[in-house]
């Protein structure tokens, strides 16, 4: 019959005679000794007798005791083999058995009458102190030394001629209830042991679920996306987990409860904040979706959204705070984008419509009927309308981008030839700027796994920059070389080495850490360079060179640049100063089956 907790029952069962089985092992070796050494002590003493009382001594005596002495050396023996680990129990009737079973035979074979109560008396006391498990095992060993008494007897008539019927009873009565009490003894015990064995596994299962359970909620703690605090109703914090931490650019939890010890003037940038955040919450216990500019531990500020309650004790008074804190800087910079996007449709984009109004202005006031077109107009019709598409298209991907993500169509990708196909549409750029370009990509460079359209847009971007903040004559170079996640180091070149004040020849890149092999190219130009603090925010959105002569662009390139590398699982950089030239440096995955 099967019903709940069955299962878990027989286990329990199971795992307390394991534990029984190795208690009765270990409380065996010190009986067998203590045995061992009182036959030893019972043998010296019948060779005194023999000595000293040789009217009163009797050699089946010392024989017995030897013979006593061997079993109980083999007891000791066999407690060390397999058989004597995996069967206690018959160990346990071998060690009873040696003390009375071969003492009943001993006297039997002397023809001796006697029923040696003292010695079976010690034997079952000895074994129900020292060995108080298994009661079944105890009366096996109690039952097989009567029954071979009574066989004996029988056979030899010895102690039943000896004693009177009453008298015999007598000794019966005797060991009945001495074995009576000593069996009960040790189910008593026993009973209590399985209840203590019961008890303890459950509190040992209740510790670990209670264990398993604050691990769960530790690693909730722990690793939550969100900061989880609890601050007290003086303005510290009592509690922080990492996420907390990483939000207020502190290094642990503990640097948290340590540096911020009053909320309302170390973190908030307006601090009427705090006082309207406890004003709500007393209102209404709880605050949600509350927002605010704080200082994180460097001094730079950033938004977070906080969700708390208040705990208070039996009387009302509040005891402490606690909630979440998320990030939402990211948010807010996406909202200020958009508000820049409608304000660089306005400025920007009006400034190729606005050529276009001159273009033909200057049209309406030629004379004639047929109006003869120069090709240059004609030119500069045709780029300022493909510009205005370009600008178009570029907001259109960037804030694209930012709600569903950037799309690739991967592929087996020769880098030779997007490099080759940007230069040939930058031609006219390059011509009219007098630029020298270099292509230093060999053919036997390793195929990339990237979208073809996508990586063609960075160099064109890269390259498009260079000629655009730079002067004319200049020289770029584009090449690339295969490297590994341990180290990358540009060879020295003509820019680099005009960078020494900025100690960075032998640049080493910030290669991340995948074991798969990738290649970096890198776009090189001699031109005017870039300011350090220029550099930390270039790939930004919205962010343009101050070097700018003729651009009309949104400051876009550089910021899809970034967005197309990161989403193939590259990174992309710069290393430039004033002078100095700069080179733009980006990282691809190799194509799967390339070894």
């Amino acid at each position: 019959m099967n019903y709940p907790g069955h299962k878990k029952s027989i286990e329990e069962l199971t795992v307390y005679e394991v534990w029984r089985d190795r208690f009765l092992r270990d409380r065996l070796r010190p009986a067998v000794r203590i045995a061992i050494f009182f036959a030893f002590t019972i043998i010296v003493y019948l060779l005194g007798e023999a000595v000293f009382a040789p009217r009163e001594f009797k050699i089946i005596y010392l024989y017995t005791s030897a013979a006593v002495e061997l079993g109980l050396l083999t007891c000791l023996v066999l407690q060390k083999t397999a058989i004597g680990q995996r069967y206690p129990g018959l160990l346990f009737l071998g060690f009873s058995w040696s003390l009375t079973v071969v003492v009943q035979i001993g006297l039997a074979a002397a023809k001796i009458g006697d029923l040696p109560l003292l010695t079976w008396s010690l034997a079952f006391l000895t074994q129900a102190t020292l060995m108080p498990v298994r009661w079944r095992l105890h009366l096996i060993s109690q039952l097989g030394v009567l029954f071979c008494h009574v066989g004996i007897n029988l056979i030899l008539n010895l102690s039943f001629a000896k004693y009177t019927a009453f008298r015999l009873s007598g000794f019966y009565l005797y060991l009945f209830w001495f074995c009576l009490i000593c069996d009960l003894s040790v189910y008593w015990y026993e009973c209590l042991q399985r209840t203590e064995f019961s008890t303890r596994r459950e509190l040992e299962s209740a510790y670990q679920q209670l264990e398993a359970a604050e691990a769960k909620y530790r690693s909730i703690f722990e690793n939550a996306g969100e900061g989880i605090f609890q601050s007290s109703p003086n303005g510290r914090y009592i509690t922080a987990n990492p996420a907390l931490a990483r939000i207020y650019g502190c290094d642990s939890p503990e640097e948290v409860t340590a540096k911020f010890t009053d909320i309302e003037r170390q973190l908030y940038v307006d601090p009427v904040r705090r006082n309207e955040f406890l004003r709500s919450i007393e209102e209404s216990n709880t605050v949600s979706d509350f927002e605010s500019q704080i200082y994180r531990s460097d001094g730079s500020i950033v938004w977070i959204s906080e969700k708390a309650r208040a705990v208070r004790d039996s009387s009302g008074s509040v005891l402490y705070y606690e909630g979440l804190i998320q990030d939402i800087t990211q948010r807010k910079q996406a909202q200020e984008s958009q508000r820049l996007f409608i304000h660089a449709l306005s400025h920007d984009l009006r400034n190729p419509v606005a050529g276009m109004l001159m273009v033909l202005k200057n049209w309406q006031t030629k004379t004639g009927e047929s109006i003869a077109i120069p090709r240059s107009i004609l030119v500069r019709m045709i780029q300022g309308s493909e510009q205005q598409l370009r600008l178009i298209n570029s907001l259109l991907e960037v804030h694209a981008g930012e709600l569903r993500g950037l799309i690739l169509h991967c592929d087996r990708v020769d880098l030779r030839a997007v490099v080759e196909a940007a230069a040939a549409d930058l031609e006219p750029l390059m011509n009219e700027a007098q630029a020298t370009f270099t292509n230093l990509l060999t053919e036997d460079l390793p195929a990339v796994n990237a979208d073809t359209t996508q990586l063609w847009r960075v160099f064109s971007n890269l390259i498009s920059n260079a000629l655009k903040y730079n002067l004319p004559g200049l020289n770029l170079t584009v090449s690339a070389q295969v490297i590994n996640a341990e180290k990358l180091i540009i060879s020295q070149s003509k820019a680099k080495q005009n960078i020494e004040q900025l100690q960075i020849i032998n640049y080493q890149f910030p290669i991340t850490d995948s074991p798969t092999s990738m290649i970096c190219c890198t776009v090189e130009d001699d031109g005017v360079g870039i300011l350090p603090e220029q550099c930390e925010h270039l790939f930004d959105l919205y962010v343009r060179g101050n070097q700018s002569r003729h651009s009309v662009g949104l400051g876009l390139g550089l910021y899809l640049c970034r967005q197309i590398i990161e989403a193939h699982g590259g990174e992309i950089g710069v290393i430039s100063s004033p002078g100095a030239g700069a080179i733009f440096w980006f990282t691809l995955p190799l194509a799967e089956n390339y070894r």
